[in-house]
């Protein structure tokens, strides 16, 4: 991901920036965060809300929907179309491959990666007790959820996240797992029950993170330059090439999670199967000019270490 143009604001004669954007509580807050700075730094902008295709089906897992692109493909098409000018993304919901013709122009400082429990009457994970029926929407957890208790019950849930708060003692679901990047957003981090560490429970890849998209060399790259922040941005190179390199998405349980520190990326990664029975896990280190190279390397290394045959079984499962 090359860094965008130096500069605050756009050259030029003032103009209107259209901000794309899902309609969701969350969705809405980053969006309305990057408008914020946007205005602050003197032009002017409008949201414009767009429903995609995972906002439409919430009765439906998303692995049924297609996967890729779910959440941003409408959105990008609003893009190519010059419908708007920007579009604010959760980054972990991008397809590790962009459309011609755009590009991310900007990776805002991170926010929290880790995924946290929120329990009835804040029971610690460990304390969970068995039989305890725990929701989530992702894969990625579900596995690793089981891989680390077996004993526990995962139950599929969607929504958003109020949705999913709502459900906590509800409909059965005891306990659900989701995003403290989500919650912190939306001011609920008093929901909080417990932060799980990485070993019970990797983010997913680019959790925490914004991208905001625009068209490739085209003034609102210039416009939102100024909310680039490096480290976070080769984090999201790291992992996203590791998730490349695997050929996953929303249909196989990937985790990852790189921290760059001074000139260094650490980055740690899984691979599981679906139901919690195996578990790749691997760690590297590396310069920070080669990120996206650790990130391919280490999905080789776990991949010969019997992960691809893994991620087959499940591709022809599916």
């Amino acid at each position: 991901m090359a860094a965008p143009a130096r500069g605050r604001g756009m050259s030029g004669p003032m103009t209107t920036l259209r901000i794309g954007t899902r309609g969701s509580a969350l969705a809405l807050a980053q969006a309305g965060w990057v408008k914020q700075k946007v205005e602050e730094s003197g032009v002017k902008t409008d949201l414009i809300v767009i429903k995609t295709s995972g906002d439409r089906s919430v009765d439906r897992a998303i692995q049924s929907l297609g996967g890729k692109g779910i959440f941003t493909k409408e959105i990008e098409d609003a893009l190519l179309n010059h419908e708007i000018d920007l579009a604010v993304h959760s980054m972990k919901d991008l397809p590790t491959e962009l459309p011609d013709g755009l590009t991310i122009a900007a990776v805002p400082p991170r926010e929290d990666p880790r995924d946290v429990l929120v329990s009835q009457n804040n029971i610690a994970f460990k304390d969970l007790p068995k039989g305890t029926r725990v929701g989530t929407g992702s894969l990625r957890r579900k596995a690793q959820i089981l891989y680390s208790r077996s004993d526990l019950s995962v139950v599929p849930i969607r929504g958003n996240v109020d949705t999913r708060l709502q459900k906590v003692g509800r409909e059965g679901i005891d306990a659900i797992i989701v995003a403290a990047a989500g919650l912190k957003r939306i001011g609920r981090q008093d929901r909080i029950t417990e932060f799980l560490n990485s070993d019970i429970c990797l983010s997913a890849v680019a959790q925490g993170a914004l991208g905001i998209e625009t068209r490739t060399d085209e003034p609102s790259r210039e416009a939102v330059a100024f909310m680039h922040h490096e480290p976070s941005s080769l984090e999201v190179v790291a992992e996203r090439a590791f998730l490349r390199k695997l050929g996953g998405g929303c249909y196989v349980p990937v985790g990852a999670r790189a921290v760059v520190k001074n000139d260094l990326v650490d980055l740690a990664g899984i691979v599981a199967d679906t139901e919690g029975r195996s578990l790749f896990r691997g760690v590297i280190s590396g310069p920070t000019g080669q990120a996206a190279a650790l990130g391919i390397t280490l999905a080789e290394r776990l991949l010969r270490q019997g992960a691809g045959e893994m991620l087959a079984g499940l591709t022809t499962d599916r």
